[in-house]
């Protein structure tokens, strides 16, 4: 039996392509207008003009849909190297304020967390979204390692997750808007924490 690809994970280019920006673009759409609660695989093709089959043949389901639009946008969030460890976590703290000012963008992490919440596979498929996105980010510290601006066993996805996770919390827990003292405020944290070695990886 052939395995299923994961959502969003069939070959690029031409006609897969196409239909897959049209169908993302559709959902960021109805995120946007009715929320996701409300979306279905049938508005979905109703906006996009792809026919619901072929949507639930390559995503399964709307939280499959989410899952994939949350790590395309999460992709445009840059990696800063400016040279200098402060200022890269300071730049990609702002860089996360920055997508996450956006009503759509806060529409489509509440989906995503809702949707995780009771399904096991996009949960899975959440976790992998955000650790690929994190490996990517990881570069910083691993280039302050290089500067010896931190310590050398210093645990790069710690550093990113002590900067990241305050804005989720601000986001999901308090429902409040990110402001700038956050944005200072964490990457400042996250800095003197990985330059006093508490995110070796000792015992």
């Amino acid at each position: 039996m052939t395995e299923r690809p994961r959502p969003g994970s069939a070959r690029p280019g031409g006609r897969t392509a196409r239909t897959r920006a049209a169908v993302l673009a559709a959902a960021l759409d109805e995120l946007d207008e009715v929320g996701f609660a409300a979306l279905t695989l049938d508005r979905l093709a109703a906006r996009s003009g792809v026919h619901v089959s072929t949507i639930r043949r390559r995503w399964r389901s709307v939280e499959g849909v989410v899952v994939d639009l949350m790590a395309q946008h999460s992709a445009t969030i840059p990696t800063p190297d400016s040279g200098e460890f402060r200022q890269d976590l300071y730049e990609l703290a702002e860089a996360i304020a920055g997508f996450h000012a956006l009503p759509r963008s806060r529409n489509l992490v509440e989906a995503m967390v809702a949707a995780a919440a009771y399904d096991p596979h996009i949960a899975e498929l959440v976790r992998g979204a955000f650790m690929a996105r994190t490996d990517v980010v990881t570069q910083i510290v691993h280039r302050a390692v290089e500067r010896s601006e931190v310590p050398p066993d210093t645990d790069a996805y710690e550093v990113i997750a002590a900067l990241s996770a305050p804005f989720y919390y601000r986001l999901l827990i308090l429902r409040r808007d990110i402001d700038e003292r956050l944005v200072r405020t964490s990457a400042e944290a996250a800095y003197r924490a990985a330059c006093g070695g508490v995110f070796g990886g000792g015992e």
